[in-house]
């Protein structure tokens, strides 16, 4: 997640969605979700109707370690392997300029 969050940060919020739309990684589209619900956001708390889609820009975004659930698979001569599913939880912040 942090490869695909590394590329868009501080771009512009139209440029972002564009790279983030054309990316092959399964993370991207979590991210792309992400900011397109931050940018509605913006539009919603906006009051006057004055925002402008270029002006608006990636803040800040940040990725941090979510739940890690743990199960076990099945090994050979009895044993098992513990297997890791990782998660996280990603913030991004948009503003205007």
């Amino acid at each position: 997640m942090r490869l695909v969050i590394d590329l868009i940060r501080g771009k512009n919020a139209t440029e972002a969605l564009n790279i983030l739309r054309f990316m092959p990684n399964r993370a991207s589209l979590a991210a792309e979700q992400t900011l397109r619900s931050a940018v509605a956001n913006l539009f919603n708390k906006d009051d006057r109707g004055s925002l402008d889609e270029d002006a608006i820009f990636v803040k800040a975004v940040f990725v941090d370690q979510g739940v890690t659930m743990k199960r076990m698979l099945p090994a050979p001569q009895g044993r098992a392997y513990r297997m890791r599913k990782r998660s996280n939880h990603l913030t991004i912040v948009v503003g205007t300029k």
